[in-house]
């Protein structure tokens, strides 16, 4: 049986920060699964990964006699499944614009320079830039809902004072509570996972994907094209968003064209500009480049890493970009781009210092009966290190 492991592309990788700076490529959410999940639910086998070494103790390498190694940042369709399953021993798949999407090899070696290739002329959804994420998230909610919901029947909607448009368009699990809210499929499927809940007065509009655990707060208004994973809480108003998991927008505030990485939390009234004025391009910062760079998209909200915070009545620009561990806090408009373990907000930033990051982190995370490890810690360590050039305030 092949083995199956799923690279980061050290290119997209460092377009894909600062949601890679914790995880593989393949760890994030776009749909209703992460990548690796859409991987391994279609090939029925249990992906490892390339990744960077500091991230190899949680998400490590396994090694086979045959291996598939598969692109972290495709997403599965049939056409490229097919074209993978019929690869040839000791060659690659090459889409026509030159990006390796899958080896077979008994090595696991990245330099393909041995072996033979094989060309794939066809489209496939790839996640090379953060604002990918929300763009392609509907049609990736609609692949998975098919591929999750197929030969299955959904559980039924029990409650009578909720209002359900488009019904054969909406799957629930098992467990599911959902209590005088609004559900409308018609426009895109609508997804609830095991044990989440939806409650009083939420207005819901596909597609959409509330992952297990998660909770759709009172009168909440999801306005489509948005994912929220597992053990979420979302209130107030989200549009074509997705929250990887273990996050929370819980209150009132507008998040919109965005994404979310885990354990964060936007305090109550934030809000997000996803629409210039002038209605131009969005920029935002791209690592690669080490500075901004165009969207050609008009709408671009929020991208945050993974352990940012911000305080109540908290306002980001278009197009802001926050790393990771960063706690954001007070009046006006911070930078549109916040480099990890920022303290502070439009008035100034100091450093937040590891010590005070780890207590936190314990705290949040033992919340959700998680434990912060010390895999958890090391990551932290190094990801202060990577990002130390970006806050200046300490260079000076």
């Amino acid at each position: 049986m092949s083995n199956l492991i799923l690279f980061d592309d050290l290119e997209i990788r460092n377009s894909l920060l600062p949601l890679t700076f914790t995880r593989p490529v393949a760890s994030i959410r776009i749909g209703i699964l992460t990548i690796a999940e859409k991987w391994e639910k279609r090939l029925e086998l249990s992906a490892s990964y390339i990744t960077q070494p500091y991230l190899s103790n949680k998400f490590p390498l396994k090694t086979g006699t045959s291996n598939i190694l598969i692109n972290g940042a495709i997403c599965p369709n049939e056409n490229l499944i097919v074209a993978i399953d019929t690869l040839n021993d000791e060659s690659y798949l090459e889409s026509s614009n030159g990006i390796i999407l899958a080896i077979k090899s008994k090595s696991t070696d990245l330099v393909v320079s041995k072996l033979a290739k094989q060309e794939f002329k066809e489209d496939c959804n790839i996640i090379d830039e953060v604002w990918k994420i929300f763009k392609l998230n509907a049609a990736e909610i609609k692949v998975d809902f098919d591929f999750i919901t197929k030969d299955r029947i959904s559980q039924k909607i029990q409650d009578p004072h909720t209002i359900v448009y488009g019904d054969s368009n909406i799957f629930i699990e098992e467990g599911v509570s959902i209590k005088a809210a609004i559900i409308n499929a018609e426009s895109g499927p609508v997804y609830i996972g095991k044990n989440a809940q939806i409650h009083e007065g939420a207005i819901i509009k596909g597609s959409f994907a509330l992952c297990e655990n998660s909770h759709v707060n009172m009168g909440a208004k999801i306005k489509g094209d948005t994912t929220i994973g597992p053990d979420c809480k979302v209130g107030g108003e989200i549009s074509n968003s997705v929250i990887f998991g273990n996050s929370n927008k819980g209150h009132d505030g507008f998040l919109g064209n965005s994404v979310l990485g885990e354990w964060c939390n936007l305090g109550a009234d934030t809000n997000t500009s996803n629409l210039k004025n002038n209605y131009a391009d969005v920029k935002i910062w791209n690592y690669s480049k080490g500075g901004f760079k165009t969207t050609k998209q008009m709408f671009c909200g929020l991208i945050m890493g993974d352990h940012s915070k911000c305080g109540i009545n908290t306002m980001f620009n278009t197009g802001t970009v926050v790393g990771v561990a960063a706690n954001i806090f007070g009046s006006g408009f911070p930078r549109n781009f916040i480099p990890s373990f920022s303290w502070g907000g439009a008035a100034g930033f100091t450093t937040f210092q590891l010590p005070k990051v780890y207590e936190v982190a314990t705290k949040v995370m033992e919340r959700r009966h998680k434990e912060f490890n010390d895999n958890e810690k090391k990551i932290l360590d190094k990801v202060f290190e990577l990002t130390a050039n970006y806050r200046i305030w300490d260079n000076k």
